[in-house]
């Protein structure tokens, strides 16, 4: 067996080791099996809140259990067919073997990443906002690019992608969309993206070409539901109709159908404009405010809560959490990380895994080493 081989079963098999041991394998499968048999039991959908709660659980421990699972299957599959190819001289199939390998070690360390989602909202889907910041035309279309970028990403893995509300500017791109995205751990994985973000590039509204920065800000808060209270005081808020400024038919076009709401004393402002219905548009607006104030509230109970907020005081320069950089030299920099891409045009057709689990692990890591000195 080849030395890559060995070496990449090795980092598999460390993995699933720290897998099995953050789910405690057999609480894990028995808290599974206990689920399944509530699952059978008829009067379960009498009370359909708590039986979509418990659904919940059993579908994200069932995919955590059959992921390793899975992984392991796979490995020996691999394993023994790379033996076999070998004690046959078959180069093809030890390459395609090793291939496999290669790829069950990526997901493998993917799925270790993942299981640091134990956060009290990482599982559920989020809200995603982004604001053109300090750049006119130019950072509106920074902000344009953004929303694709993460649009991409959301696509990729599955995820579904509702547009909210969305604010068109002047002459190209957006002072403000945001999107729901829905799917497993949507929250956790992309709430470590708020932030400011940098653009230089030679500016393409530019006739003399010069190079331009331009910034946006990312905002993730997650969506909640009906067991989770925060109580509002209607008479904090302030609530605006307007016409939505997207495509819609002429029905949106022609009526103030879109709802914009202000907490006054947060100064949280939300927006939707999704529905022809005011009232409908009104109740989202109300929900999303709910998921905004709830995230605040956890964001004071993080660790990682005060470096957030510092990142987003303000959409411009020294406040940025990562940089893209297209022009004079391509690359971009994750500045609380460290991580690099020397490829931007991959980074904004969505391949942000890698920040995304290097800022998990520095955020939870954060909040460990903080739990620990605290204890003392």
């Amino acid at each position: 067996m080849s030395a890559e081989t060995e070496a990449l079963n090795e980092q598999i098999r460390q993995s699933v080791a720290l897998l099995r041991r953050h789910l405690d394998w057999d609480v894990a499968q028995g808290r599974l099996a206990e689920l399944n048999n509530r699952v059978e039991d008829p009067d379960l959908w009498n009370d359909a809140e708590a039986a979509q709660k418990l659904m919940r659980e059993r579908t994200l421990l069932a995919n955590q259990i059959e992921g390793v699972q899975n992984l392991e299957n796979e490995v020996e599959d691999s394993l023994e067919l790379v033996a076999m190819a070998e004690d046959e001289g078959d180069a093809d199939m030890v390459a395609e073997a090793t291939k496999t390998l290669r790829r069950l070690a990526e997901e493998a360390k993917r799925r270790e990443t993942e299981s640091l989602l134990s956060g009290e909202a990482d599982s559920n889907d989020c809200y995603l906002e982004v604001n053109a910041g300090a750049g006119g035309t130019e950072a509106q279309d920074w902000a344009e690019m953004l929303l694709r970028m993460y649009t991409r990403w959301a696509e990729a893995h599955g995820y579904k992608i509702t547009l909210m509300e969305s604010s068109e500017g002047e002459q190209a791109g957006l002072k403000s969309v945001t999107i729901q995205v829905s799917g497993p751990n949507a929250y956790g994985w992309l709430k470590t993206e708020a932030g400011v973000h940098r653009l230089v590039r030679i500016s393409p509204f530019d006739a003399a070409a010069r190079r331009q920065t331009s910034f946006a800000s990312v905002w993730v808060f997650p969506v909640i539901d009906d067991t989770i209270e925060i109580d509002i005081n209607e008479a904090d808020l302030k609530v605006d109709t307007f016409r939505a400024s997207g495509a819609g038919g002429q029905h949106v076009n022609k009526t103030e159908s879109a709802i914009r709401i202000t907490h006054i004393p947060t100064g949280i402002v939300v927006a939707c404009q999704t529905d022809r219905s005011q009232h409908r548009n009104r109740a989202t607006a109300m929900d999303m405010l709910r998921a905004r104030m709830y995230e605040a509230e956890l964001q004071k109970r993080e660790a990682a809560a005060a470096q957030t907020e510092a990142a987003k005081t303000d959409i411009g320069w020294g406040h940025q959490i990562r940089s893209y950089v297209l022009a004079p030299y391509q690359m971009v920099k994750d500045l609380r990380t460290n991580v690099e891409k020397g490829n931007p045009d991959a980074v904004l057709d969505g391949d942000l895994d890698d920040f995304m689990a290097a800022s998990l692990a520095a955020r939870v890591g954060a909040t460990r080493s903080e739990a620990s000195a605290s204890a003392q």
